[in-house]
């Protein structure tokens, strides 16, 4: 059986934690597995590079930005390969150009293309384990490109697709999914499986444990991920494709995202095409919107107002100051303390009133309501900033039964 294991920068943050990794692959090895290992920088590694480039150049060149921060993936996969040969297993490094992970030229944040693994499956059929520098890969020029934060995990979920492996096991340091943030709600309690979809809106509503793209890549290819602690051997949580069984429970998780902003065009004039006008220049920045809504405002126009990344704020509002001149708006809004919080489950297609009860909890707590977006499996609301881990917990309550259910067993290994 064939095992993809991906290591996280506090899963190899020094010798000794590369030491510890080195023994569980070979644990996995001497199981009677074949093992690729897809390592990240060590811990703040990424962060000290960047601040090298920034304290270098005022405005870092993208393209050399990613030569520079792939480095550190680099020494890792290195110091993982040593780490393996010393304890007695043959072991191979790979950068994503010697794979050649393709990816399109988007530096810092590029997407896989295609995956060429002859050079791992060579390295497997030699009885080695083959190390690979996550985050990384080359585009069609020869530049190197990076994945952007978390790409690791895109670059191990695809690595596992292209390989049919039998399962991807993301190394971390937590114990797996957990219904919220334990940091804010104490009573929140791991998840033995959980369905793409949900992982999907759980990692695109603020949730850290997973990058978005390699959940992305998971559902897509059917490979599934089991998300687990480094630094136990417990089970963690499994990612996998939905059975009936999901479908009793309405609410999986509650995540909350507090890098959101708001902004607001006001007096749009109700012409067609004047939305397309607004968003135009925001979408061609790279700046990804969320929440959208519009309300007539007086006189025949509109106020139209959505969220983007907390970062991008200021970018995104010179870029509407601009447009809202031109289109004859009255002007813009923003506000910078607000956040969004979700709940998700696969049980909303099959629960009835889920909407309701979400918005009275909050009432209930004092909290206004700014926004609200919904999909199949999903509400999420922007609220005051302040208002974050009040509207968390009390959800959580709401919505979350204090002990899981009995898990139902499934048959074979994957759950």
């Amino acid at each position: 059986m064939l095992v993809v294991q991906k290591f996280g920068g506090t899963s190899v943050a020094d010798v000794e934690r590369i030491r510890t990794v080195a023994g569980r692959i070979a644990r996995t090895r001497a199981a009677g597995h074949e093992v690729v290992v897809v390592v990240s920088a060590m811990a703040g590694e990424t962060n000290r590079l960047l601040a090298l480039a920034k304290a270098t150049a005022r405005t870092p060149d993208e393209r050399e930005s990613d030569a520079l921060v792939a480095t550190g993936e680099q020494v890792t996969a290195a110091l993982t390969a040593l780490a393996l040969h010393d304890a007695g297993i043959p072991a191979r490094s790979f950068l994503g150009h010697q794979v050649r992970i393709e990816t399109d030229s988007a530096h810092g944040r590029a997407r896989i293309v295609r995956v060429d693994v002859e050079r791992l499956r060579a390295a497997l059929a030699g009885g080695a384990v083959a190390v690979v520098a996550g985050f990384q890969g080359v585009d069609e020029q020869g530049s190197i490109t990076t994945l952007g934060r978390g790409g690791s995990d895109t670059s191990a979920v695809a690595l596992a697709a292209a390989l049919d492996a039998e399962v991807c096991e993301i190394y971390t340091d937590v114990q797996g999914v957990y219904t919220s943030d334990p940091r804010i709600v104490p009573q929140a309690r791991k998840l033995e499986r959980i369905t793409y979809d949900e992982m999907l809106e759980l990692a695109s509503l603020g949730a850290k444990v997973l990058q978005i793209r390699s959940v992305e890549f998971a559902k897509r290819y059917r490979v599934p991920v089991h998300v687990r602690s480094s630094f136990s051997e417990a089970e963690g949580t499994w990612v996998v494709e939905e059975d009936p069984a999901m479908e009793e429970v309405s609410v999986a998780g509650v995540a909350y995202d507090r890098d959101e902003a708001k902004l607001t065009v006001l007096r749009v004039p109700d012409r067609p095409g004047l939305a397309a006008r607004v968003f135009g220049p925001i979408a061609r920045a790279n700046i990804v919107v969320d929440m959208i809504i519009q309300n007539a405002s007086a006189e025949g126009t509109t106020d139209l107002t959505f969220t983007v990344p907390r970062g991008d704020y200021d970018k995104a509002k010179g870029l509407l100051e601009a447009t809202a001149r031109e289109i004859g708006a009255q002007g813009i809004a923003g506000q910078l303390d607000v956040a969004k919080v979700s709940i998700v489950g696969v049980g909303m297609r099959t629960h009835a009133g889920i909407a309701a009860r979400m918005f009275e909890v909050l009432s209930n707590e004092g909290i206004n309501i700014q926004m609200i977006s919904t999909s199949e499996i999903k509400i999420s609301v922007v609220i005051d900033a302040k208002y974050t881990e009040l509207a968390v917990r009390a959800l959580h309550d709401a919505f979350i039964p204090p002990t899981p259910n009995p898990p139902t067993p499934a048959p074979g290994k994957r759950p």
